[in-house]
């Protein structure tokens, strides 16, 4: 059994990715909702008990309330599409100055399937990039950005870290109110606890600004002007570079000279020149995270699950997107469950996680007494 340890937090987002971006190869409901339960096996089996980790249940509760409004929009302003009519509802088609658009009207079968399928997509999005909040510490995730990045990284990382935080003060004050024998639902509450959520965004925004100037935040050390213009056009040459090569790729007709080859030029310029920007930060890093053979294994498991849903989509297109005119029973492709079979392995090569210390047998006397 591997020791405790944290897992490398890029690790965790490079899974949670790779499973979204499988995500958004299918329209099989079948498959999309496999992925939701793989999510949630590998948070139940690998989530820390920290306030952060209590997110994935918000990003689901998410998820629902994204697929009800897609349906929801195309109830109302959906077109007609398919044969078979479910309820015959009163309509009305506005003139062609306002696009056309159909309000109400009869509800098709259609029609609701593939509002289903596409809703469903991008919830299963939301709930994978939902897992990785969960699963990574957003403090280790900023330490292990490069040091080129690191202005880029605290933006990121303060973003993400919104969600959690959120779902925490939300969950303190409702502690809170139920424990004084008030409600904890209704517009009444929810208005009564917008003034406390907000008032402690704000104090965490000023505590941060001061944590991140005592530590000197945004220090650079000397660069000369010959530096400064070579690291410049190193990093502009390299992305004009790389998005040629990349249209190239997608393009019929473009010159062979202009895809790959340019590509790779063009991101090893990059790298280059966020290479020589790092070495004018003025930075260091406490017990940096390792990186190892689980890291490998997870962050392997998710683009697996895309290679795997890439192969599916090749060899058996129709399992993978489910066709709604005419219904159809969806499928399950063979190499899209081997994927997620797969992508089920951090729920057993990640290390488990630390248990907190406990205190000592005095201590836990004094607070008992």
């Amino acid at each position: 059994m591997p020791d405790a340890r944290w897992l490398h937090p890029g690790a965790w987002w490079v899974w949670a990715l790779g499973m979204a971006a499988a995500a958004s190869r299918t329209t099989n409901p079948l498959l999309l909702l496999l992925l939701i339960a793989v999510a949630a096996i590998v948070v139940q089996a690998r989530r820390p008990e920290e306030p952060w980790g209590r997110s994935f249940g918000f990003f689901v509760r998410l998820g629902i309330i994204v697929i009800v409004v897609r349906v929801a929009i195309q109830l109302l302003f959906g077109a007609a599409v398919g044969t078979t009519r479910l309820v015959d509802l009163p309509g009305v088609t506005l003139p062609v100055w306002m696009a056309g658009v159909r309000l109400g009207g009869d509800v098709m079968l259609e029609a609701l399937l593939m509002a289903l399928y596409d809703g469903l997509r991008l919830a299963t999005i939301l709930i994978c990039i939902g897992a990785a909040n969960s699963l990574a510490s957003p403090t280790r995730l900023l330490k292990s950005v490069p040091a080129a990045l690191y202005e880029l990284g605290v933006s990121v990382v303060v973003a993400l870290t919104f969600a959690p935080q959120l779902v925490s003060d939300i969950d303190r004050l409702r502690t809170a109110r139920r424990l004084r024998g008030r409600r904890t639902t209704g517009l009444r509450a929810i208005g009564s606890a917008a003034i406390p959520v907000l008032e402690g965004a704000l104090e965490r925004s000023v505590t941060l600004a001061a944590a991140m100037d005592s530590r000197g935040y945004g220090r650079r050390g000397p660069l000369s002007a010959s530096q400064r213009r070579t690291t410049s056009a190193l990093l502009l040459g390299g992305l004009v570079a790389a998005a040629i090569g990349m249209f190239a790729l997608v393009g019929s007709g473009s010159p062979a000279v202009l895809g790959l080859p340019l590509l790779l030029l063009g991101a090893a310029a990059a790298i280059g020149a966020l290479v020589l920007a790092g070495r004018t930060r003025v930075r260091t890093r406490y017990r940096p995270d390792p990186w190892s053979l689980p890291e490998w294994c997870v962050a392997g498991s998710g683009v697996a699950v895309v290679a795997a849903f890439t192969i599916g989509s090749l060899v058996d297109p129709v399992g993978m997107q489910t066709p709604f005119d005419p219904p159809t029973w969806p499928g399950l492709p063979l190499p899209a469950l081997a994927g997620m079979a797969i992508a089920l392995l951090p729920a057993v090569a990640a290390p488990p996680l630390p248990q907190p210390a406990s205190a000592p047998a005095h201590v836990r006397e004094e607070v008992a007494a």
